[in-house]
C-alpha cells in the first residue's frame, strides 16, 4: 500500500549510488516545481504536443515531447517526422543552466559543468498505469551526463547494469524534486521505471495525478 503521507515527509539520503550516478532527493524546490509545471503546461500546446511514440508499431505507455531535438525510437530529428513533420520547439536556455548546475552541485566539479550544453530535453509524462521498460540513452553521439529531474508521484527506478538488461540492478524511489545523474561509467547503463505511487506527490503540487520526468541530454549532433 502506498504511504499516506507524500515522499517530502520521509527522511532520504543522497549522493553518489555508483561510479557516475547520483541521486540529490528534494534538488528542486516546490517553488521551481510548481514553475516546471507551468512550462510543461505551455510546452504541450505544441508545435509538437505530447503523444505516445510507437516502437515496433507498439506505443509507449507514457506520453513524451521534446526540446531542441525530437527524439524518436534510434534518432534524433529537427522535424516530428514520426508525428507529420512539425518543427522541434527550442531548447530554453535556463534547462541548460540548470542542467549545468545539476551537474555541478552532483560531482562538485564546477569546470566540467561548464563544459555540459545540454541541447536537448525529453519530458516524459506518466500517468499511474505508466511504465518504461529496461533501456539504454545510447542515441547521443557522446559520453556526456544524462540530467534526470522528477516532479509528482514518485517512482520505482531501476538502474542496472551496462551490458544488458539483466541483473545485476539498483531500485530507487524517486520523489518529486529529486535528481538524478548518469555519466562516465554509469552514462550507459540500462533503466526503467516500474512504477509510478499514486497519491505520493506533494500537497499542493500544482501537476495533480502523474508524474513529470525531464532528462536533459548533449546530443553531440552539429546545431545546424
Amino acid at each position: 500500500m502506498d504511504s499516506l503521507f507524500d515522499d517530502s515527509a520521509l527522511t532520504r539520503t543522497g549522493g553518489q549510488v555508483r561510479p557516475g550516478a547520483w541521486h540529490l532527493p528534494g534538488w528542486l524546490s516546490p517553488a521551481a516545481q510548481d514553475w516546471i509545471v507551468a512550462r510543461f503546461f505551455q510546452w504541450g500546446r505544441g508545435p509538437v504536443p505530447p503523444h505516445h511514440t510507437r516502437i515496433n508499431g507498439h506505443p509507449m505507455s507514457v506520453q513524451s515531447l521534446s526540446l531542441g531535438w525530437h527524439w524518436s525510437p534510434n534518432r534524433y530529428s529537427k522535424t516530428a517526422d514520426d508525428l507529420g513533420g512539425a518543427p522541434v520547439a527550442p531548447m530554453e536556455q535556463w534547462l541548460v543552466r540548470l542542467g549545468q548546475q545539476a551537474v555541478a552541485e552532483a560531482t562538485g566539479d564546477a569546470q566540467y559543468a561548464a563544459s555540459y550544453v545540454p541541447d536537448a530535453a525529453i519530458v516524459n509524462f506518466y500517468d499511474h498505469h505508466a511504465t518504461m521498460g529496461m533501456h539504454q540513452d545510447a542515441e547521443e553521439r557522446i559520453n556526456a551526463p544524462v540530467v534526470s529531474l522528477s516532479i509528482g508521484d514518485s517512482a520505482t527506478f531501476r538502474l542496472g547494469n551496462t551490458e544488458n538488461r539483466n541483473r545485476p540492478w539498483q531500485e530507487i524511489r524517486l520523489a518529486s524534486g529529486d535528481l538524478f545523474i548518469f555519466d562516465g561509467p554509469a552514462r550507459f547503463a540500462y533503466h526503467a521505471v516500474s512504477k509510478i505511487h499514486p497519491g505520493t506527490a506533494p500537497a499542493g503540487c500544482r501537476l495533480g495525478a502523474g508524474r513529470i520526468n525531464i532528462t536533459l541530454r548533449q546530443t553531440g549532433l552539429p546545431a545546424s
